[in-house]
């Protein structure tokens, strides 16, 4: 959350962000929690087509320093490649890591699977600048808390324990993990169990029963999404024993479990040994219950995530840019097994100690391991890996980025929750609210709460074509870049540059590009709006004339089916924005389609035999379901009131103000105009009210201001009050915790503050100061 101010309180986060023990666990348990209302729900992408479901996923586990590293003053690591990722595993070096709700809310505005991780803090010590060896799961005391894992949370005083001939199989933390993945708003768990189980064989058997116990209160408690992913370690016999494959030994636990996800050590050959071992099983084993009282998920050769080690400790190819080397044996497009691939952030890590590193050369560095060079004839170099006495050498093609295996998914259907973007890849240098920059920082911020798509059509590198497709030339050349100097809503545009050459054709005067910007899947029979916020920039003697448009998107040799897309109307911001909005539908019969959202642009050259150059500096763009009809009472979305509880009221000039400010949103209806009831059998209502999922106000965050009360007068009016901070990191809605380190210093000098709180509605929209709250606090009164 951009935060005014540096060295922040931890109450302006997550409330125990993780467990060290069972015991602390149990702690948690034992006190009622709401669940974070601000966290996104996950909503599955569309459906694939059956030829793409059956190639292999992306699993990406992020191990970064231990976790938790994320700051509202600083610049710090973000992940930017949801489309290809199915799964993303939250890995954190303690007992049980919750996922940060920002990075939730992030995977699911995208559809992606949030999960965190069970395991046991390492006993290795590592430089704060390497990444660890290996992770050893539940290690140490490690098998006395999986035992107490299976058999549940003894309490004092209790009568004795049941005695069975084998191990007893409790509910209790299966139900308690799970309701913390509900309470937090995650999708389930990676099980790490890095710690022998001296029972033996019936321990083991008793840790893959309470495995099927954990999946089926997940599936009750978060959903039917929800996974539990096993962790090649602990075989059927009880013994630390990693396969690297999926074979007889630890079969079991990968039945019991939604996914497997293999040790990275392992040779070329066994990716194919493990789909050949695959194939080999008993459909009844890993098919559907015809009787539906399995609670055993489908597997495929996609359930399989083969590990691959961005650090390249022990995997082929030796980790880096030759991670692409183990993922062409995975070979997800054919053969179809996943891809696990663990510690991405590899690319911060082992760069951030060089001399004149900083975050836009990690960017860079990012952005070639997962989607190649800026410059597509850029060589990539591939350092040799290290190989095992004896083994054979492995010859491989040329770098491939990460992305080049995988599919690239549109995010959920709008119709599930708008779709909403600022390009923001989650971290910033300054804040800007309808184009004013009301925060201008040191050293930068990092939300992962406001991290959005950044274009999947037009980043990293635009596709424009012709909108005539009759023209000879070359098409222009176009690149993108983010841009921190200015934004309409957020820390940033997408700054998208195009040059063309001249041309000596006839019309070469106006010509005119479509430049697609953001796929979506979208349903038939619904009409959707869409609507963009940008500016442009033209050499001299050029003009531009943009127009917002929707257009199919087909797999070749299919027909493009019939869109219906309504006119598009234009309107002016301030500071040199534009807004343009339009409606679209798919007409009845037409099945759901992929759809490209994007700019028409025409430009008109004085001297068209000249090269000319632009800009389009994308701010925000959005797309929703449409309004309800006109004659549908439709609410108007407001703040109610705003309150401020001082937890350290100002007794002098010198003391520390901190507090929670809460507050309550509300929807309003316009003033009744009441027609006439001719009868009581008059069969038209009164009025009708909208039932739809826009019937009530949501919001993406809350910017809040503070204005001091002088000695003497009046409070200044909303207009002037000072930016200290959004909403956004703690996961809880209508809430932000004020401490000291985020108010300006002028303003305590006077009698008070007044706080103020702007929503930004899911559609990007900032309320007008009339629909906002403010709260005053006294200092005198010690009170608010």
């Amino acid at each position: 959350m951009p935060l005014r101010g540096t060295g922040h309180g931890k109450l302006v986060g997550d409330v125990a962000p993780y467990f060290e023990s069972l015991a602390e666990l149990d702690q948690w348990a034992s006190l009622p929690h709401e669940k974070l209302m601000a966290v996104l729900e996950y909503q599955a992408r569309p459906q694939l087509a059956e030829s793409l479901n059956q190639k292999g996923k992306l699993l990406v586990c992020h191990d970064y320093k231990g976790g938790y590293t994320e700051s509202p003053s600083g610049l710090c690591y973000t992940f930017n490649f949801w489309p290809l990722c199915d799964t993303f595993v939250y890995f954190s070096h303690h007992r049980v890591t919750v996922p940060p709700s920002g990075w939730t809310s992030a995977a699911h505005r995208q559809g992606v699977k949030m999960l965190g991780t069970m395991w046991a803090p390492q006993s290795i010590i590592r430089q704060p600048s390497l990444h660890s060896p290996r992770s050893r799961i539940f290690e140490g005391s490690g098998e006395a808390d999986c035992l107490q894992l299976i058999v549940g949370s003894p309490q004092a005083g209790a009568g004795p324990i049941l005695r069975t001939d084998s191990v007893p199989i409790s509910r209790h933390y299966a139900s308690v993990l799970a309701e913390l993945a509900r309470q937090r708003g995650f999708d389930g768990y990676l099980l790490n169990f890095e710690c022998p189980l001296r029972g033996g064989p019936e321990q083991a058997r008793a840790l893959a029963g309470w495995i099927l116990l954990l999946r089926s209160e997940l599936v009750t408690k978060v959903g039917p999404h929800a996974q539990a992913i096993w962790y090649d370690s602990v075989v059927l016999n009880g013994q630390l024993r990693w396969q690297d494959r999926l074979n007889s030994l630890n079969l079991p636990f990968f039945l019991s479990s939604d996914a497997f996800f293999t040790n990275y050590t392992w040779p070329p050959s066994f990716p194919a040994l493990t789909a050949q071992y695959f194939m080999s099983l008993d459909p009844v084993l890993i098919g559907d219950d015809v009787k539906g009282s399995s609670i055993s998920s489908v597997k495929s050769l996609q359930s399989i995530f083969t590990g691959v080690d961005v650090w390249g400790r022990g995997s082929h190819g030796g980790g880096g840019f030759g991670s692409y080397k183990a993922m062409t044996h995975i070979d997800p497009q054919s053969l179809g097994l996943s891809v696990a691939l663990f510690g991405q952030a590899w690319t911060w890590e082992s760069e951030q100690d060089k001399p004149g590193w900083n975050w836009d050369q990690w960017w860079e560095y990012e952005r070639k391991l997962w989607i190649g060079p800026v410059d597509p004839q850029e060589v990539v170099p591939v350092p040799d890996a290290p190989r095992r006495p004896g083994e054979p050498g492995c010859p491989h093609d040329a770098f491939e980025p990460v992305s080049s295996f995988f599919v690239h998914a549109a995010p959920p259907d709008p119709t599930q929750f708008v779709f909403y973007t600022s390009f923001s890849p989650g971290v910033g240098r300054s804040w800007f609210v309808e184009g004013t920059n009301v925060l201008q920082t040191k050293d930068g911020w990092t939300d992962i709460d406001k991290q959005c798509s950044l274009g999947n059509l037009v980043w990293p590198r635009p596709s424009v074509i012709w909108e005539s497709n009759d023209r000879p030339e070359p098409l222009p050349l176009a690149s993108s870049m983010l841009d921190m100097n200015d934004a309409w809503n957020g820390g940033n545009t997408l700054k998208i540059s195009v040059a063309c050459a001249g041309s000596s054709a006839d019309d070469a005067l106006f010509r005119c590009i479509w430049l697609p910007v953001q796929s979506l899947n979208v349903t038939s029979q619904v009409s959707y709006d869409v609507h963009i916020v940008y500016k442009t920039v033209a050499c001299e003697a050029t003009d531009l004339d943009l127009g917002l448009f929707v257009k199919p998107l087909m797999a070749a040799g299919e027909d493009p089916p019939e869109i219906n897309v309504g006119a598009s109307t234009q309107s002016y911001l301030k500071n040199g924005w534009t807004r343009q909005v339009l409606s679209f539908s798919l007409p009845p019969g037409t099945t759901n389609t992929l759809i490209a959202v994007g700019l028409i642009i025409g430009f008109i050259a004085e001297d068209p035999s000249q090269p000319l150059d632009f800009s389009v500096s994308l701010g925000q763009l959005a797309v929703y379901p449409s309004s309800a009809a006109a004659s549908v009472s439709k609410g108007t979305s407001g703040i109610m009131w705003a309150k401020f509880q001082s937890t350290n009221p100002i007794t002098s000039p010198s003391s520390d103000l901190s507090g929670l400010l809460t507050w309550d949103i509300a929807s309003s209806f316009p003033r009744l105009t009441l027609r006439a009831i001719s009868s009581p059998e008059d069969p038209d209502p009164a009025w009708i009210l909208d039932d739809t999922k826009e019937r009530f106000p949501s919001f993406l965050y809350f910017n809040v201001y503070v204005n001091p009360h002088p000695l003497s007068g009046s409070v200044a009016s909303a207009t002037a009050a000072i930016f200290i901070g959004t909403t956004g990191l703690d996961g809880r809605a209508n809430r932000f915790y004020v401490d000291s380190t985020i108010l300006p210093k002028n303003v305590m000098d006077g009698r008070g503050l007044r706080f103020y709180v702007q929503g930004v509605s899911d559609k990007g929209d900032v309320l007008p100061w009339e629909m906002c709250a403010h709260v005053d606090c006294m200092f005198e009164l010690r009170g608010c």
